[in-house]
């Protein structure tokens, strides 16, 4: 039997922007773009008819922003909705409230002015479909012909693997944690109930660039520990979370008992830049036993082996449970391959961390 397609309608004033977008959604063949509509109005006017799976939406409409629509549809009638926009710093804050209305993901326009970043476009913009396509969503109060997909690229692709056997546990511990759809709230619940003296965090979000400084910010102003989007040689210190940049990946290095960040450029690995693989690796290699990897809500399979790769350095490795993952998808994948020493619901997280730091 055939699988039914994901039906996608896609919402944004800009015609050449609707064009791509459905070109590049297209090609994908478990996607159906049904419809498409140039402001929330005419969207209206074709959900009166059939009723999408997923809705890519613009920010800055007409008659009607992206945001109010976004709100009335999640009190209304809640549906996957992916945030397209043409991201700025200034723009973030905005991009913010989505989520915090009810957007599963915010992805980039795709610009059409060089053919890497549609095909990166390409990959990030059906990811983020099918990942809606499975989110749990809850009532609130390029176009043909850009080429091929790259081959899905390993961490090897930034740094070799781990040669050495588990590391004995000597110094402060250190926490890595990889999530990405439905996230950036799940974050915010473990990071807000964490104490100020919680042991270093590093942080990889999946999330576009521009994006990371501004939901660092909202996170610190929200919790007890400092959190920052990570810049290259910063230290790994107790009370502080260090948030991976976007489209930039993050490392784990040492040099003698001080950890500390090494960002960097590189390709997509496991279709994400920054990737919780890459991010993973470097700490069974710097860490080992000294680490504990907290996998978490998100599609896809991005930093199951780099978990598993901890786990076989001697670190403690724990994966966010089904029921309280918005997307479970890479905590299952991360299960399945026995990389994950113990299953746990969101609400326990941050005292496993504690509990890891003491």
């Amino acid at each position: 039997m055939l699988q039914k397609k994901i039906q996608v309608l896609i919402v944004d004033d800009s015609a050449t922007v609707r064009q791509t977008l459905a070109d590049i959604l297209g090609q994908d063949d478990a996607i159906s773009v049904m419809a498409t509509a140039g402001d929330p109005y005419a969207a209206a006017r074709v959900m009166r008819e059939a009723v999408p799976d997923v809705i890519v939406l613009d920010v800055e409409m007409p008659r009607m922003d992206g945001i109010t629509f976004l709100r009335k549809l999640m009190s209304q009638h809640p549906l996957p909705v992916v945030m397209c926009s043409s991201l700025t710093e200034e723009g973030s804050e905005t991009l913010m409230q989505a989520l915090e209305a009810g957007a599963v993901d915010i992805i980039l326009k795709p610009r059409c002015d060089t053919r890497q970043f549609l095909v990166e476009a390409k990959v990030r913009l059906c990811d983020a479909v099918k990942a809606a396509a499975h989110a749990r969503i809850s009532r609130l109060p390029t176009r043909r012909g850009y080429g091929l997909v790259p081959e899905k690229l390993t961490a090897d692709a930034i740094m070799p693997p781990p040669r050495h056997g588990p590391m004995a546990r000597t110094t402060e511990r250190v926490i890595c944690i990889g999530a990405s759809t439905g996230g950036t709230e799940s974050l915010r619940a473990v990071l807000e109930r964490l104490p100020a003296d919680s042991p270093g965090i590093v942080v990889v979000q999946h999330m576009p660039e521009h994006f990371t400084a501004s939901f660092a910010k909202r996170l610190d102003s929200l919790c007890e520990v400092e959190v920052k989007e990570a810049e290259d040689g910063d230290t790994v210190l107790r009370g502080r979370v260090l948030v991976a940049p976007g489209n930039r990946h993050t490392l784990l290095q040492r040099s003698g008992a001080r950890y500390y960040v090494k960002v960097t450029d590189g390709p997509l690995v496991s279709r994400h830049r920054p990737s919780v693989d890459v991010l993973f690796r470097s700490a069974a290699q710097y860490a080992g036993a000294n680490a504990l990897g907290i996998i978490m809500t998100g599609m896809g399979d991005d930093g199951a082996h780099g978990l598993l790769e901890m786990c076989q350095a001697g670190a403690d490795t724990v994966a966010q449970d089904e029921g309280s993952c918005v997307v479970f998808g890479m905590p299952r994948e991360a299960i399945e391959l026995g990389a994950a020493q113990r299953v746990m619901p969101l609400n326990s997280l941050a005292a496993e961390i504690v509990r890891a730091g003491s």
